[in-house]
């Protein structure tokens, strides 16, 4: 068991916002979480991956709840646009579009040199 006495708040913190980040990238990009391993029979279900997603979202925004409320910058973890949408709070489309901009910026490059 640990002793949160001795646990850095900070860093405990940082380390979560990072975690939450990076499943609800893996949500947006359909890959494994460890959702998936919950609700194994569901994978075949359209509609799983849509509220893998929300799920993914809430852990999210419930991680930075509760990091504001001690006072722990969360902001710095994210880019402007993501912390923006994190302050929105509501999983919209854009969110969903516009999570990741500069891959989207790369990608059009790419293929722009292919052609």
């Amino acid at each position: 068991m640990t002793d949160f006495a001795q646990v850095d708040l900070r860093a405990f913190f940082v380390e979560q916002l990072r975690r939450a980040k990076v499943n609800f990238e893996r949500a947006l990009d359909c890959k494994h979480t460890d959702f998936d391993d919950l609700y194994p029979y569901m994978n075949e279900q359209p509609q799983f991956f849509w509220y893998k997603r929300y799920v993914a979202w809430s852990e999210l925004l419930t991680v930075v709840r509760l990091a504001e409320e001690l006072g722990i910058e969360w902001t710095e973890e994210f880019s402007d646009q993501q912390a923006e949408f994190i302050k929105g709070k509501v999983l919209q489309g854009k969110v969903l579009d516009q999570w990741n901009p500069e891959e989207e910026q790369e990608e059009e490059t790419l293929s722009h040199m292919e052609e």
